[in-house]
């Protein structure tokens, strides 16, 4: 591949290795003048995951640019594996991956082939489309809800499942945010901490003032005290009147109806973000919870949470659990024996998670 094409596809193994044949030294790429603007747009790579929840797809039209923007992605995986937090490496692996997704739209089959290789993900033409194995079909996907990604409602052939190229391609940007999740943290040194020392400190101090900023209220009878830091951030960004990604919004409307709510109580929650609609919401609660179909949703584990960067980090209790539900339950218990003897008991605490 040309140098333009793997400034494209930095977390290819080609790209790692043209990386290793430009012989750019790591004290030379921290330091020097000469890669001033590959550390930039390392920078604004994480601050745009970070902020955006996306990252710019910058043309990189010139030599000197595609080598820069190679260059961003080391700088980039360093500064978020020198900040150590959960939350930010699972916000810039989904941000990489949606870039990555934009991209593969332009290219063609045998491109896109090569690509889900490297990603353990087996893609083949067929009819217009391609086709993969089922088992790489739901590894990949095994954590969408939507009804059109179950297997049972995809077209299979001898083993395989056909889809269209678009669809192919958001298979693809899932192995893509995995690679990238699971190879972070990187091990840091010294040299990359002094180097980087202002641009971690900035990520952390933005990191603290997004939860500061983000705090929830009570809603009736349920405690946010006693809520698992994921759906804790979840619903205090509704209440910020912030945007939130389709799955925070069925993680929270699961969770809080196995907390007991209404739908006409949780409706309200939503009352007034950015995107509201009503029709559309009232459908989807209506959905999630079982009122206008055959299934009564409950919230996804703690991995799917992992998954889609909806997790802010675990706590103590959250290492010992894997269920949102489970948090809730056991903080319930907690403070009903913390009560002086014959104080009323919580009504507020969940079933067990299905």
């Amino acid at each position: 591949m040309d140098l333009r094409t793997l400034a494209r596809y930095p977390f290819l193994r080609e790209a790692a290795e043209r990386m290793k044949a430009e012989n750019v030294a790591l004290d030379d790429l921290l330091a020097s003048r000469a890669f001033d603007r590959a550390r930039l747009l390392g920078y604004d790579r994480v601050l745009s995951a970070l902020q955006k929840f996306e990252i710019e797809d910058r043309p990189v039209g010139s030599e000197p640019d595609a080598l820069n923007e190679l260059l961003s992605y080391p700088i980039a995986r360093m500064i978020v594996s020198a900040a150590s937090d959960p939350f930010l490496t699972r916000r810039y692996a989904i941000a990489e991956a949606k870039l990555a997704h934009r991209r593969f739209l332009e290219e063609d089959a045998p491109f896109l082939r090569t690509a889900a290789a490297e990603m353990n993900l087996g893609l083949s033409q067929d009819d217009g489309g391609f086709r993969m194995h089922f088992t790489d079909f739901l590894r990949f996907t095994n954590q969408m809800r939507d009804k059109e990604w179950k297997l049972i409602n995809q077209r299979v052939a001898r083993g395989h499942v056909l889809l269209p190229k678009e669809k192919s391609i958001r298979v693809m940007q899932n192995a893509v945010q995995r690679k990238i999740d699971e190879e972070l943290p990187l091990p840091v040194n010294d040299l990359i901490l002094e180097a980087l020392d202002d641009e971690v400190r900035e990520v952390r101090r933005l990191l603290g003032e997004h939860r500061r900023h983000w705090k929830a209220e009570d809603i009736g009878a349920i405690r946010i005290t006693r809520f698992p830091p994921c759906m804790y951030n979840i619903l205090a960004a509704i209440q910020n009147h912030e945007n939130v990604s389709h799955m925070g919004r069925f993680a929270i409307v699961a969770f809080l109806h196995h907390l007991g709510l209404s739908n006409e109580e949780i409706y309200r929650v939503f009352g007034d973000v950015p995107d509201f609609a009503a029709d559309v919401t009232k459908y989807q609660i209506d959905h999630i919870t079982g009122a206008s179909s055959a299934t009564e949703y409950t919230p996804p584990e703690c991995s799917t949470m992992k998954s889609y960067g909806l997790c802010p980090g675990p706590d103590a209790l959250c290492l010992t659990l894997t269920h949102p539900l489970t948090y809730y339950r056991r903080k319930a218990g907690r403070d009903a024996s913390s009560r002086p003897r014959g104080a009323e008991r919580s009504t507020d605490r969940p079933p067990s998670p299905a």
